[in-house]
């Protein structure tokens, strides 16, 4: 019944040839790029070299996480909103899939930039949709806990697979749109020198208006750290490191908002804390932690907070008539998700009946900053059948405060910069070494990765990432 109605959505939505490209697309894994290729590629690549790389991955992309949508409950595909997104999924597949067998001229550019600006539109409100669409299912039917875990695992790998595809549409365009500007130090949308405490106050500054606005009040901020280090010039400048402003922006703001409105609430309000900010940068990792006297969290309900939907504020109104300071239950877990994209990381330690402390980590070094992207293949398959698995406190993957294991998670990711790197993919443990890629041609990707293997695991082929007919399980979209 399931694929039933799945097959007849999608033949709804898309024509043959359409659904034939989708599934010669989903063959493939995406190829991850670092920070360090990103840059190169934005600083020597051409505009037809960007299009001759993005057609293809962006598509294969697309089709990977339109697949994943199709193992989602079929009562969840039938929701009006879900119904809604699968559209714009697939109006988008069919405007970008177009451009595979069209030559890189003047015009096509033009049209190719047109096309990104015209999906990062209609791509706009994809979060609050698909939002949308699980609050319609949890109204109209029961959800069971194998069900929510589906689910949870599922809003992961969507929400991680929407963050790469806008990136690589805001640096093509950013870099290559006819009105490009061309004297900024940035190159698209990363920042080679993005400095850590302007982001930091810039989030603080902006969500203590969201708070006063609510409260009439917010708590004030201490920053301390190294806020400086010494550069290759013996002179002492502020913390920076390659980054994308915006992904950093909108972690400190999610995690402001979240400890003041603890700080307000748990305290007078003539006599509130300050928020406190420590600020690190060592060899592999910059450290930013955020700690609150909030009053702390439980520890029976710390393993819920990256849960999607689920928030200890009152939940606002979908269509709000002024920004919410808290309540969807997504600030977190979208955050997270912009913390791991670049490998790094957010966790929260809690002290109940006093306050929490948020980390986040990014990396240092570009060439270790690589995308972490989902990918499809069996055992991405398998999460969405497998049973609710027995509480057993001897097994080191059992979370202490919930009962439940952690999750495998199918992920396509590549160690660059060593020829003995390890990446770890899939639950399976398997591991691969995974050499530079070269990013200022148009095959610049992140590695070349085998899908479908006996284990249900994914191999990394080392070398320079394309999609490549020579690698186990893939082949390289036709050009013609």
């Amino acid at each position: 019944m399931h694929l039933t109605i799945v097959t007849r959505n999608l033949n709804k939505l898309m024509d043959m040839k359409s659904m034939k490209l989708l599934d010669h697309y989903a063959q493939f894994n995406p190829s991850p790029l670092s920070i360090k290729q990103f840059m190169e590629f934005g600083k020597t690549a051409t505009e037809a070299e960007s299009f001759s790389f993005l057609s293809k991955e962006i598509p294969v992309r697309l089709s990977n996480i339109m697949k994943e949508i199709n193992l989602l409950p079929a009562n969840l595909l039938q929701m009006p909103s879900i119904l809604i997104l699968q559209d714009w999924y697939a109006k988008s597949f069919r405007d970008l899939s177009i451009f595979e067998s069209r030559k890189p001229t003047p015009d096509t550019l033009e049209e190719f930039c047109t096309t990104l600006k015209t999906v990062q539109t209609r791509h706009t409100n994809v979060v609050q949709t698909m939002a949308q669409g699980v609050l319609e299912l949890k109204e109209s039917h029961t959800v069971d806990n194998q069900t929510d875990m589906a689910i949870q695992y599922f809003l992961d790998r969507f929400y991680m697979s929407r963050i790469s595809i806008r990136m690589l549409m805001h640096q093509h365009v950013l870099l290559f749109e006819q009105d490009a500007d061309k004297n900024t130090r940035r190159i698209g949308i990363i920042d080679p020198a993005c400095k850590v405490r302007s982001v930091i106050m810039e989030a603080f500054t902006n969500a203590a208006f969201l708070c006063e606005e609510y409260y009439n009040c917010a708590p004030d901020i201490q920053v301390k750290g190294q806020l400086k280090i010494v550069n290759e010039k013996g002179k002492k400048v502020p913390l920076s490191l390659a980054y994308p402003p915006p992904h950093l922006y909108h972690i400190m703001f999610e995690l402001f908002k979240n400890s003041m409105r603890a700080t307000v609430e748990s305290h007078d309000l003539s006599e509130l804390p300050p928020i406190e900010v420590l600020v690190a940068k060592g060899e592999h990792d910059v450290s930013i932690r955020i700690s609150d006297q909030g009053g702390g969290i439980p520890r029976h309900i710390t393993d819920h907070l990256f849960h999607y939907l689920f928030s200890t504020a009152p939940r606002p109104s979908m269509t709000p008539n002024k920004a919410p300071l808290a309540g969807y239950g997504y600030g977190l877990p979208l955050s997270r998700l912009y913390a791991r994209y670049f490998h790094g990381d957010l966790i929260l330690n809690s002290y109940d009946g006093y306050g929490t402390d948020a980390v986040v980590y990014m990396k240092t070094q570009t060439q270790e900053a690589n995308e972490l992207l989902p990918i499809f293949n069996k055992t991405s398959t398998k999460q969405y059948k497998s049973a609710v698995p027995t509480a057993d406190w001897t097994d080191p993957s059992f979370c202490v405060n919930r009962g439940i294991y952690g999750k495998g998670a199918s992920i396509s990711t590549s160690s660059v910069g060593s020829s003995n790197s390890s990446s770890s993919v899939s639950s399976s443990n398997s591991t691969s070494s995974a050499s530079t890629g070269n990013a200022g041609n148009s095959n610049a990707g992140g590695g070349t990765v085998g899908k479908g293997q006996d284990n249900g695991g994914v191999g990394v082929a080392g070398g320079e990432a394309r999609h490549d007919a020579d690698s186990k399980g893939t082949g390289a979209p036709p050009n013609t």
